[in-house]
């Protein structure tokens, strides 16, 4: 967000303080607006914001929400209906503290990007709002006329789009130009369905510099091995880096898919990314250290990973596998080092592309108990490289629950109610406690296998409540909820839960994309494993599965790219947030969202 701010603050005497600030600010910028700059003795007392003399203060759904008690006023994301005059007053009993923002929503601010001939530049805009996208915008291109061509998304002669939305149907509505030529130089403007700017790109095009051949020579060596096999670090490094990944992850999947079930399995996807890493170098290794949240050139990530499968496999089966191309000389160290660290040996794919996805397909069956039994429906015959994570989960209550089945009411987010099975006791042993950090309730339910599963309950059954609690889970918080429940005692109280049975498949390559990994579309070095040409990533995809059942908790899941408070009770019958997680190996197995059984 860019910000001009002009600030004039006078004192009336010493009844009423006033201020007031001045904001420009972008469509599709966030901005957090304090009512109080400095801590207070009057912190503590009845706070009002207004907007255009509107009280705003009970929270607009979709527009502004009031946090931390009035303190401050957030906008997730700035429309043009965000412009007007905001109020914060701050009413003791014998002073008054006003503050005053005139805010000015400007779509004319334009964004300048610079690209070189044949290269790729990105044009950015953001569509508000947190709803589902019911169209994509419109982008055009100004005309020396002064009219404006809209933008032309269709495949030129080269097989792919000159130009192309990275997300479509996702709030971000980038658009990627590939290929770039001296003509591409202009403004460009990106609208809404309904005709609102939402940004402008100035695109200036300069001549192409002059690079050399690609080659893999100077990286055509072995993964470094780690030289600390004992390090006490290096395992909390990949744990830490595990869970911020899986929250940064589930940031931008709740975005593509924001209320609809939600599953998938980060230890899966890091897997599978680690694994990729091994062959990876120069700009490529460094982008997959970045999207997978582990230090650059950490060379114990592999060996670590080792030791994580090996620590969760009395309860969780992670298997990994390398489908190529029989043309490809794939190296002979990356080979072994596959073996060693992933227990994968890299396998020729076969004649036909039924034969590769009934081979594949058959693997994941395999790996997951059968609860995944298609991962891939068709492959194509110039795919050159696959990399398969398929993960596998089953872990029993420590507490059972009643055998009587019995039914209830579930809440979903319209306000519709659906009758399901439950699971129910009336005087379970576990831990519940609000965390204000999540506005959530929380409760935890150990499993067999050193695990347990968390299920994070919203104020409320609404959409609003729901996105708050996922906006909140950062990989901090999502830490500190995890420490405080376990120094929270077991106690006895009426528990619900819904029996659920979830099978999703997220849209990774928005993941991908959005992870900072574009450059694998396009041309990754991975002259580790492979010392030709550069390789183009084809295809990704991840599939999870997850059941409460009687028994307990099954959860699957398969990756592949081709190239307190105490409570007396617990229902969970409304939406709700679920993260599995290894007290073993203190990293998550799953996260997910539950809005219909």
């Amino acid at each position: 967000m860019r910000l001009l701010a002009t600030l004039c603050l006078s004192l009336q005497l010493i009844f009423k303080l006033s201020s007031c600030t001045n904001l420009q600010v972008t469509p599709g910028s966030s901005m957090d607006l304090p009512c109080l700059s400095i801590q207070t003795e009057f912190t503590a007392a009845a706070i009002t914001w207004q907007f255009n003399g509107k009280n705003i203060s009970a929270g607009v759904p979709g527009f502004a929400r009031v946090k931390d008690g009035g303190l401050h006023l957030s906008i997730p994301l700035v429309t043009a209906a965000h412009e007007g005059e905001y109020t914060c007053l701050v009413k003791g009993d014998t002073t008054e503290i006003l503050r005053i923002y005139s805010v000015r929503v400007d779509a004319s601010i334009v964004y300048t990007v610079k690209g070189y001939e044949g290269h790729v530049i990105y044009l950015p805009c953001q569509l508000p709002g947190s709803t589902p996208v019911q169209a994509n915008t419109v982008w055009s291109k100004d005309t020396d006329s002064g009219t404006q061509i809209q933008l032309n998304f269709a495949y030129d002669l080269t097989g792919e789009p000159h130009a192309e939305l990275l997300y479509p149907g996702d709030h971000d509505q980038t658009v990627i130009m590939r290929n770039l030529v001296m003509e591409d130089a202009g403004i460009y403007r990106c609208h809404s369905a309904e005709g609102e700017q939402l940004s402008t790109v100035q695109v200036l095009i300069e001549v192409r510099p002059i690079t050399e051949t690609f080659s893999c020579e100077s990286f055509a060596s072995a993964w470094e091995p780690c030289q600390d096999e004992n390090s006490r670090t290096a395992g909390p490094i990949l744990q830490e880096s595990i869970a911020e990944f899986s929250m940064n992850a589930f940031s931008h999947l709740r975005e593509s898919q924001p209320t609809g079930n939600l599953l998938f399995s980060p230890i899966s996807i890091s897997a599978l990314l680690t694994h990729l890493l091994l062959g990876a170098r120069g700009n490529t290794q460094r982008a997959l250290e970045s999207a997978v949240s582990v230090p650059h050139e950490f060379h114990c990530v592999h060996l670590q990973m080792k030791k994580l499968r090996e620590r969760v496999a009395g309860s969780m089966q992670i298997a990994s596998q390398i489908y190529y191309n029989p043309e490809m000389n794939i190296s002979d160290f990356f080979s072994e080092q596959s073996m060693n660290f992933y227990g994968a040996e890299p396998t020729r794919l076969l004649e036909t592309g039924e034969a590769n996805s009934n081979m594949i397909n058959s693997w994941v069956a395999n790996k997951t108990n059968n609860h995944i039994k298609e991962l891939v429906d068709f492959l194509s015959p110039s795919t050159q490289l696959i990399l398969l994570n398929a993960v596998s989960f089953r872990g029993q209550w420590k507490v059972n629950f009643e055998p009587k089945p019995k039914k209830g009411m579930f809440t979903k987010l319209d306000g519709s109610m659906v009758n399901v099975p439950i699971l129910f006791h009336e005087n379970y042993m576990t831990v519940v406690a609000f965390m204000p950090h999540l506005k959530a309730q929380v409760a935890k339910f150990n499993l067999t296998g050193d695990s347990s599963l968390y299920i994070l309950l919203p104020r409320a059954s609404t959409v609003d409540a729901l996105q708050e609690v996922e906006t909140r889970m950062t990989y901090s918080d999502l830490q500190k909820m995890i420490t405080q429940m376990r120094t929270i005692t077991p106690s006895s109280i009426e528990v619900t839960l819904p029996l659920i049975k979830l099978n999703h498949q997220p849209n990774m390559h928005v993941l991908i994309k959005k992870l900072g990994l574009s450059s694998l579309f396009e041309g990754a070095n991975l002259c580790g494993l492979y010392s030709g040409d550069r390789l183009v990533l084809d295809d990704v995809r991840h599939k999870a599965f997850l059941a409460l059942t009687e028994q307990g908790v099954e959860a699957g899941a398969a990756s592949s790219i081709s190239f307190s408070r105490s409570y007396s009770a617990f229902s969970a019958l409304q939406p709700f947030v679920l993260v599995l997680w290894s007290d073993e190996a203190n990293v998550p197995l799953f996260v997910g969202r539950v809005t219909d059984p």
